[in-house]
């Protein structure tokens, strides 16, 4: 969405002005607030093959703009920029028109037709009117407006692209192509802009009421719901999320009705009619259940082998990651004798799950495995002239039983020794990341959250949401620039923990 940028050289300036040099040249000493030229567009093409770009270049709105608000060239300026005419006739409703970016609402007006269609995508106006211009324009036409997707002063924001010159945009004034259409104009929410909804449209029709259709990511949750290869827990942690994302596309289509139909500035109504509703009748669905079985749900489907869990699973990564059973995804290179290989040695090779597909995003594999103490994803990626990465998720939390965190590693994330001898990736939440050094200004303060928390229970799931709340010392500590691999003692880290850091 938004308005395309224009430039124009000094010849298409004398031509959109109908002038020659000489006129350009009085008119730039004749009128103070004619704009300025401006810095030419790169055009890397020219450049490579040597070509030199013009000395001047006009931005393209500024000038049409200007001639519209300058007796001498208004009919040359922007149409719905100009003044509008005294004793303005009402215009008509003209019906639809299909064009080459979607449906759209024609108005006969004083002006000439007004063809507004609903899209909000770039360069929606200026593909409409090159179109129109190229075809003859039988329709008379003398602009196109698209959405910008954004609200404006009396109504939603409109750009604009004139006929007689489809390569300029310009913001146009919702309430100034209702007075000129004789009519409030119909609007239609993003989710119930459809195309035979608004072919169908006519004035005085009431709102269409119609279901919200559903995205791409319902419709994943939605087929694993209809799946007997899940079992009930499955199926419920879909359908909970499925109909989360069913609620909020309802609540974001009466919000977008509220806020572009709402009144206008002062005692002013907006001209607008909403042209759809949501269907209500069933909303909202139930969502929000019982997290432990959620938990458990998605749980499984991480583990499931089947494509439609995969979907499911990228979904929920994307959507709600703190109901799946890992942390955060992280890299370390595969270097012999790293405190990493060491840990590397009791994973379980094995086939790739949902979890394994949605961990690779696309990368090769070498080969896949698990964590046998955490059920923590894990995959190693080939050596193709490029050093192979470990990759994984770093576990939620970690088990425990009677030991005790015994020291810390730092070896392209956190690592953490217990002392039962165990090796594993320090727990994180699946926003955040864990890191030391000097981090220009900001501080390794998740870390030291981490190691905080490990330091008292080490079964203990971290919460990062205020981790700037971190012992000053052990922030300090973990602020320094260690070399990987270095090892941080238990008995440090306790000092580091009791130690203000010194003022600098």
């Amino acid at each position: 969405m938004g308005v395309s940028n224009s430039c124009l050289s000094r010849t298409e300036v004398q031509q959109l002005l109908g002038i020659n040099s000489f006129g350009l040249w009085r008119l730039v000493r004749k009128y103070d607030d004619f704009p300025q030229p401006t810095e030419p567009p790169h055009d890397p093409v020219a450049e490579f093959e040597g070509r030199k770009a013009p000395e001047e270049f006009w931005d393209g709105f500024q000038v049409y703009r200007w001639a519209s608000h300058t007796p001498e060239f208004a009919r040359r300026g922007a149409v719905l920029l100009r003044p509008l005419p005294e004793n303005l006739p009402p215009g008509r409703w003209a019906g639809h028109k299909d064009t080459v970016r979607g449906p759209a609402q024609d108005w006969h007006t004083a002006l000439g037709t007004i063809r507004i269609v609903h899209c909000d995508d770039r360069k929606v106006a200026t593909d409409v009117a090159t179109d129109i211009a190229s075809g003859g324009n039988p329709d008379g036409v003398v602009t196109v407006c698209a959405l910008y997707g954004d609200m404006s002063f009396r109504g939603p924001a409109l750009v604009a692209a004139d006929t007689a010159h489809p390569g300029i945009e310009y913001e146009a004034d919702w309430g100034d192509a209702a007075a000129l259409a004789g009519h409030d104009l119909p609007w239609w929410p993003d989710l119930l802009r459809l195309p035979h909804l608004i072919r169908q449209w006519k004035p005085g029709a009431p709102a269409a009421v119609l279901e919200v259709p559903a995205n791409s990511n319902e419709k994943i949750l939605r087929r694993v719901v209809g799946n007997d290869a899940f079992d009930v827990t499955s199926h419920l942690a879909a359908t909970d999320m499925a109909n989360d994302i069913r609620n909020n596309r309802i609540d974001g289509t009466r919000h977008d009705n509220e806020i572009f139909g709402k009144e206008g500035h002062g005692d002013r109504r907006n001209p607008v009619v909403i042209a759809a509703e949501p269907d209500t009748s069933h909303h909202p669905l139930r969502s929000d259940g019982d997290r432990h079985i959620l938990e458990s749900g998605w749980h499984k489907l991480a583990l499931s082998t089947h494509p439609d869990a995969v979907a499911a699973i990228e979904v929920a990564v994307g959507r709600q990651p703190d109901l799946l059973p890992f942390g955060a995804l992280t890299e370390v290179p595969v270097h012999p004798g790293a405190i990493s290989e060491r840990w590397a040695r009791r994973l379980t090779m094995c086939d790739p799950t949902a979890a394994h597909v949605v961990l690779a995003q696309g990368k090769k594999a070498e080969a896949f495995f698990i964590d046998p103490l955490t059920d923590m994803p894990v995959m190693r990626t080939p050596d193709n002239g490029r050093k192979p990465v470990w990759r994984f998720y770093a576990p939620l939390s970690l088990p425990a039983g009677d030991a005790e965190l015994a020291s810390v590693f730092l070896h392209h994330t956190v690592w953490v020794t217990t002392s039962d001898g165990h090796l594993h990736p320090a727990p994180c939440t699946p926003a955040e990341h864990l890191w030391w050094g000097n981090g220009y200004g900001d501080r390794p303060s998740e870390a030291a959250t981490v190691i905080n928390l490990l330091l008292d229970d080490l079964g203990a799931t971290p919460n990062l949401r205020e981790h700037w709340n971190a012992p000053k010392g052990l922030t300090a500590l973990l602020n320094e620039d260690h070399k990987q691999g270095t090892e941080l003692t238990r008995s440090t880290l306790l000092h580091a923990r009791m130690t203000p850091p010194r003022a600098h």
